[in-house]
């Protein structure tokens, strides 16, 4: 009997196969998944944010922001015996839920958290093996730690697995 363990809006969870780990209201944010392949120990974080620096003081959401998302989540893998070294990603979301005539970059929030998690994997040496990203419609994914699958339900283009 598995459970699927659910990841909110700016939060992160790990999940011991058989259970799988999901969210929901993918738009602008992106869903970050990183897994090992030698484990069955994986993770996700819904990340909203491209930028810690953009916080609004007081306590941070470490699980908000992309620079500070996917470090947290390395953390919990490798304490629940994923190995760092062995982690690969896969992301989805980041769309442009709507169309701004202006080119202020601040409302390119989804290629934006998608640009900054691109940047932190590299940066952490974590290859990304696939995504599906960008477009301009919200996304619900679920993560199944046993097949390494990524199923992806987009609202206007159905069901697909990467």
């Amino acid at each position: 009997m598995s459970d699927v363990v659910k990841v909110g809006m700016a939060d992160l969870n790990i999940v011991i196969a058989p259970n799988t780990i999901r969210t929901s209201g993918l738009g602008s944010c992106v869903g970050v998944v990183l897994y090992d392949d030698y484990s069955n120990v994986s993770g996700m974080a819904h990340v909203m944010l491209p930028d810690s620096k953009l916080g609004r003081g007081g306590t941070l959401n470490v699980a908000k922001y992309a620079d500070t998302a996917i470090v947290e989540l390395v953390q919990k893998l490798k304490s629940a015996g994923g190995r760092v070294h062995s982690l690969k990603a896969k992301i989805a979301g980041g769309s442009q839920m709507f169309n701004f005539s202006s080119t202020n970059d601040m409302m390119r929030i989804g290629p934006r958290n998608v640009d900054a998690v691109r940047a932190k994997l590299k940066e952490l040496r974590i290859p990304i093996i696939a995504e599906d990203v960008g477009g301009s419609s919200g996304r619900t994914i679920e993560f199944n730690p046993t097949t390494k699958k990524l199923h992806i339900r987009t609202v206007s283009q159905g069901v697909k697995e990467i």
